[in-house]
């Protein structure tokens, strides 16, 4: 049966376009009624046998993906540098400071809500994980670091991490803190 090549040629656009997999009913809502989508996507992948990128069936949808037998030449090992967000900073200062720490521990001391997209970058990091459940009512989660957070920031341990005298020389903390109680528990007597 032949295939009219305007038709594949519809459906590799559509594949190289999507940000997504598509189904066949979506790549069939562009072409004309009487072409059936399957043969069109069927000689699309005849088409593209052998080559470095090849379109592919995953479950009920198609996507381009690479020749897997390229996947050794494709290696490559780079460390893509993430900026985080003031609110993903303060979050990781927290816990790191605070460990084992719950999510409402955490807003209470940031005095605003935690998103759930803070969280989910800074395990995406691999920076903090949850570490149990604190055994109050409720049983919250509570998350620390790891040790890609010791290494990406040069700590043999957390007891590295820069105290108060340290933080206040280089500036990053004012002599005095706006709060008294913040960091205390609110018992005033400046232990954690």
């Amino acid at each position: 049966m032949s295939v009219d090549r305007d038709h594949v040629r519809i459906a590799e656009a559509l594949l190289f376009a999507a940000s997504e997999p598509l189904d066949l009913a979506t790549i069939a809502k562009r072409l004309p009624d009487s072409v059936d989508a399957s043969v069109v996507m069927a000689a699309l992948a005849e088409d593209y046998r052998g080559r470095g990128v090849e379109p592919v069936r995953v479950g009920e949808k198609w996507m381009f993906r690479t020749a897997p037998d390229l996947a050794d030449a494709l290696a490559e090992h780079r460390v893509t540098p993430r900026k985080l967000s003031r609110a993903a900073v303060e979050t990781l200062s927290i816990i790191a400071y605070h460990q084992p720490i719950t999510r409402a521990e955490i807003e209470e001391l940031r005095g605003v809500a935690v998103s759930k997209g803070t969280m989910d970058v800074l395990m995406e990091t691999a920076w903090v994980r949850p570490r149990g459940r604190r055994q109050t009512p409720g049983r919250p989660v509570t998350y620390g670091t790891t040790d890609e957070f010791l290494i990406h920031f040069g700590l043999s341990n957390l007891n590295d991490l820069p105290g108060i005298d340290e933080l206040k020389a280089t500036g990053l903390l004012s002599a005095e803190p706006k709060d008294p109680g913040l960091f205390d528990g609110g018992n005033g007597n400046g232990t954690a």
